[in-house]
């Protein structure tokens, strides 16, 4: 199991010159914090851009600096290289790029002068193959957010844990630190409030699960605490009854959060690397 990645996430010197913000870097780092992680091969791509036009090379749009035929001619013949090790090895998992970039974006590319959507000029040859900007990548840290109080809701749990550990994402969940017992003392509260509040703050994403007739206090809590700190929260709503004509759970959760009716369709509201 292996990704191809941008060889600037593995050396960020590649990149044009005075475009790499401290951000960067730190995303880059994420990305190989999961694959190593996860034990998830990297397999650099070749890097055209710099190839072309030399190292510590001046940002510009693909019309700009790469709209030539000898960059074309390069292109197929990194194309043939990139193809030929899918052919030894499979698919990959994915391919990682770089939203923006004129060669390497996901997303979003410059082929003009104008931001525009759309694959940059080399991932554009792979169609077939699936490519996640690295800010998606970078995000894989998921916080569950759910009731705990019932074996059955203990199960459920567990199993949504596996279902997104399955997915590469790294989970934390909060029945495991013993925030289950009635029993607990005063002491206790406040060590797990403190651990779970610290676990919020490291998560990238919070998947909460909203279902019965009002959802749980303590879940909307940590939907309302991730949301101010802008952090995505996925609403997960199995349950068929309504909070109102329009609303599917209570309106200050529904618009704070992407809301799932299925528990199937998490991975892709996720953007996991297999959705």
């Amino acid at each position: 199991m292996y990704v191809l990645l941008c060889p600037c996430i593995l050396d960020p010197e590649l990149r044009a010159r005075g475009i790499t913000r401290q951000s960067d870097f730190e995303i880059f780092s994420r990305c190989l914090e999961r694959c190593r992680h996860f034990g998830i091969d990297t397999v650099p791509l070749p890097c055209p851009e710099t190839m072309y036009l030399g190292p510590d090379h001046e940002p510009g749009s693909f019309e700009e600096r790469l709209d030539t035929p000898a960059f074309t001619r390069l292109l197929d013949r990194c194309e043939d290289e990139v193809r030929d090790h899918i052919a030894r090895h499979g698919d990959p998992l994915c391919i990682l790029g770089v939203d923006s970039s004129p060669v390497c974006g996901v997303n979003f590319t410059y082929r003009t002068d104008e931001r525009e959507p759309g694959r940059g000029a080399f991932l554009s040859r792979f169609p077939e193959q699936k490519a996640m900007d690295v800010k998606d990548f970078a995000r894989y840290k998921v916080y569950l957010a759910a009731p705990l109080f019932s074996e059955a809701e203990e199960m459920y749990n567990r199993a949504l844990h596996d279902d997104l550990a399955a997915h590469f994402f790294e989970v934390y969940l909060p029945q495991e630190v013993g925030d289950t017992s009635h029993t607990r003392e005063k002491d206790e509260h406040r060590a797990i409030f403190v651990q779970h509040v610290r676990a919020l703050d490291e998560a990238d994403l919070v998947v909460a699960v909203v279902d019965g007739a009002d959802a749980d206090s303590g879940t909307s809590w940590e939907m309302g605490y991730s949301f101010a700190q802008g952090k995505p929260v996925i609403a997960l709503r199995t349950d068929f009854r309504r909070a109102g004509h329009h609303e599917l759970v209570n309106l200050m959760l529904e618009e704070s959060s992407a809301v799932v009716t299925d528990r199937n369709g998490l991975p892709a509201a996720l953007k996991s690397p297999l959705a």
